[in-house]
């Protein structure tokens, strides 16, 4: 998968997400890799934005490489286990890393 087609994939999924609960949350996702990039996901006021930019004043940022992110975003790679075993990498709030694991999983 190319990087531009991640984003796609994440935008397309985020519009099914139910983020009411979230007053404000703002990811970056550093793919790792041939076809790797940085995206940030940020939900403010109950809309989320998925940009293909640094976010400067984010809450975390995590790194992954691309196959490893595909099977987290489609539940087949347990936010926990993937930090755990190394897979995923969280620099900034972990409380935020797993509140954005938890939204994956609704």
């Amino acid at each position: 998968m190319k990087f531009d087609e991640l984003i796609a994939k994440v935008r397309a999924m985020a519009g099914k997400l139910d983020v009411s609960g979230v007053d404000f949350l703002a990811v970056q996702v550093n793919i790792t890799g041939d076809d790797g990039g940085v995206f940030y996901i940020e939900i403010k006021n109950g809309k989320i934005s998925i940009e293909p930019y640094e976010y400067n004043d984010r809450s975390c940022a995590i790194t992954m490489n691309m196959s490893n992110f595909n099977k987290l975003i489609d539940g087949k790679l347990d936010p926990v286990a993937a930090f755990t075993l190394g897979k995923l990498k969280v620099d900034g709030d972990i409380g935020k890393a797993l509140e954005f694991g938890n939204l994956l999983k609704k």
